[in-house]
């Protein structure tokens, strides 16, 4: 992710459903997402962004370090690329995306904590 492209807008973020990546619409189109897009394939596919990232999202956290963070650690991001990351985010993924990702051996744990 390229920190030199930072959106004008902040309501036209986007949130990733799996890693909770924050970006807007067009970087996911453009790049995908940094952590998830070898099941999610978001690049160069308007619906798949659509469908697992979400724009309702709580809070933001800035990461440099996810391996020494104990931020990352309590957000269970602490394996993700550094970027900038959602607190909480409300939305699904899509029942098959799920399914595949369950084939994959990638466990799937809802990034909205105001269901926990």
């Amino acid at each position: 992710m390229s920190f030199d492209t930072v959106p004008k807008d902040l309501r036209g973020l986007r949130a990733c459903l799996v890693c909770s990546l924050v970006k807007s619409f067009e970087q996911f189109e453009y790049d995908g997402c940094d952590n998830c897009e070898d099941f999610l394939r978001m690049k160069n596919n308007k619906d798949n962004v659509y469908d697992c990232t979400s724009n309702n999202f709580d809070g933001i956290v800035a990461v440099m370090s996810p391996e020494d963070s104990w931020v990352c650690k309590w957000q269970r991001i602490s394996r993700f690329t550094r970027g900038i990351y959602a607190i909480s985010v409300s939305g699904r993924l899509p029942k098959g995306i799920i399914r595949d990702m369950k084939h994959r051996g990638i466990p799937y744990r809802l990034r909205d904590t105001s269901q926990r």
